[in-house]
């Protein structure tokens, strides 16, 4: 099949096709970039608006939960397939990026309020559908090249590896002596990276001018903000871009690969034996685990060491435009525990006996902002159908389980249960006007236990029966997807 076909809508399989033809480029590439680390990658503009490329590309824009958010153009992934068409829009998408009309528009900002109830707001910029899906290509294109060369220490917005993974690392290295903790907070990360900084690391891997300038271009695209102004964009990648998380795996490896080059082949730290030498000499051992802009490095030593290694992290952050925040970066023994990723890990001793463990708990803010949230659905004057109440309260707690699973959570879960039947229960007493005989007759079976509360035959998630379950460490072992492809 021609490639032009792809974007037929008449060719049968196209998009089967396209999926085939994308995942076989990026296995070469990322095998091309595993055995060769120096090289730099030339022709690469080529395979961004391949035909196979925009059309993934669009369905993995068009398949995300932000599609229907218009960028400054007030076009939506809904308004291109029912008025345009995704074929022809993508076709004038291929047509401006191989002539070298395209140029992207300034991202929409839109405020949205941090965690926690602290008041603060974290920027997003919200690009057009047509950025989107250059970003989109540029990443099938960009991730697999740098995915070679990104450190195993590294956990967030990258495939096949998760947020349980960066938790069992540390989970794994705190048990076998590492509880010194540089617990660090990057102020304001996506907003303050030097973009020569970026540029010099992306040009490192890609020699093709023409991919250069698109990526600076995205960078350099401005925001237009919610007063109408337009602001040029001087650091930074805007965070709800979908190249974003990407661009800042990038820079954030020079931070990777200072602190892991002890652990290379021949190194310092690179054998438990010459990890043992170094401590019967005073010297420290470090770790670090990162997901995304967050990250802990977890220290055999002492807290003076730990305390350098901030000093140090400081200096390889600082020609990143980056820097430590002051108030929120700390160093923790690991007995008081710290707060990672909505986790709480902490070291202590196990009821009942001398014996001293790493557990893993869940932090009290994502129980905080699981019982507001359930607090806003029952709230005793609402007049919302209980069946719809149901079903989004299920949906809360059944991926909020399946998060916390893995950590002592047996006892929360629990707590939970109780505090989400006895709000259920008290906000229909009030809409449905019963009496506490009502409540006992319509809840209670024959022998009188307590039912699930259910409406119109939906009934309440009983988070109570999740089983907890150890998470294993995966180490260096997480494979990733080109590897797990078999293609000629």
């Amino acid at each position: 099949m021609p490639k032009d076909a792809l974007l037929n809508s008449s060719a049968p399989g196209a998009l089967m096709g396209s999926h085939q033809r994308v995942s076989g480029m990026q296995a070469k590439l990322h095998r091309w970039a595993a055995a060769d680390p120096g090289r730099r990658f030339d022709d690469l503009f080529n395979l961004v608006y391949d035909p196979a490329t925009l059309l993934v590309a669009f369905e993995r824009v068009a398949g995300n939960k932000g599609a229907n958010t218009p960028g400054v153009d007030g076009l939506t992934a809904v308004n291109v397939e029912r008025d345009i068409g995704p074929y022809g829009f993508l076709e004038g998408l291929r047509r401006a990026l191989k002539t070298g009309e395209f140029r992207p528009l300034p991202v929409r900002e839109r405020k949205i309020p941090k965690p926690g109830g602290s008041g603060k707001v974290r920027m997003l910029g919200i690009p057009t559908i047509a950025d989107r899906v250059v970003q989109a290509a540029l990443k099938l294109v960009l991730e697999p090249i740098f995915e070679a060369e990104f450190k195993p220490v590294s956990y967030g917005f990258r495939p096949l590896r998760r947020a349980h993974d960066a938790i069992a690392e540390i989970h794994f290295y705190g048990t076998h002596g590492y509880r010194w903790v540089l617990d660090a907070d990057i102020e304001a990360c996506f907003d303050s990276i030097d973009h020569t900084a970026l540029m010099d690391r992306v040009r490192a891997r890609v020699k093709d001018k023409r991919v250069l300038l698109l990526v600076k271009a995205f960078l350099k695209a401005g925001v237009l903000t919610e007063t109408g102004h337009r602001e040029d964009s001087l650091t930074g990648t805007p965070q709800g871009g979908i190249l974003s998380p990407l661009l800042a795996n990038i820079a954030l490896s020079a931070l990777d690969e200072h602190l892991t080059g002890p652990w290379e082949p021949g190194a310092e730290m690179s054998t438990a034996s010459r990890r043992s030498r170094r401590r019967r000499k005073g010297l420290p051992n470090w770790r670090i685990v990162r997901y995304a802009d967050d990250f802990v490095v977890l220290v055999d030593g002492s807290r003076d060491d730990t305390e350098a290694l901030r000093g140090e992290i400081a200096d390889v952050l600082g020609p990143l435009g980056l820097r430590l925040s002051e108030g929120k970066t700390q160093v923790v023994h690991m007995s008081d525990g710290f707060d990672f990723l909505g986790f709480r890990i902490q070291w202590c001793r196990k009821r009942g006996s001398d014996k001293w463990y790493v557990y893993t708990f869940i932090a009290d803010r994502p129980i905080r902002q699981l019982k507001d949230k359930i607090r806003a659905l029952t709230n005793r004057t609402s007049q919302r159908d209980p069946r719809t109440v149901l079903i989004r309260l299920n949906q809360i707690m059944r991926g909020w389980a399946n998060y916390f699973k893995h950590a002592v959570a047996k006892v929360t879960f629990k707590v939970i249960q109780r505090f989400v039947w006895r709000r259920v229960i008290n906000w229909w007493i009030v809409l449905h006007r019963w009496r506490k005989k009502d409540v006992r007759r319509r809840f209670t079976d024959h022998t009188g236990r307590w039912k699930r509360p259910s409406a119109d035959g939906v009934e309440l998630f009983d988070i109570q029966a999740v089983a907890v379950t150890r998470y294993r460490y995966r180490g260096n072992t997480i494979p990733n997807p080109w590897n797990r492809l078999n293609h000629a």
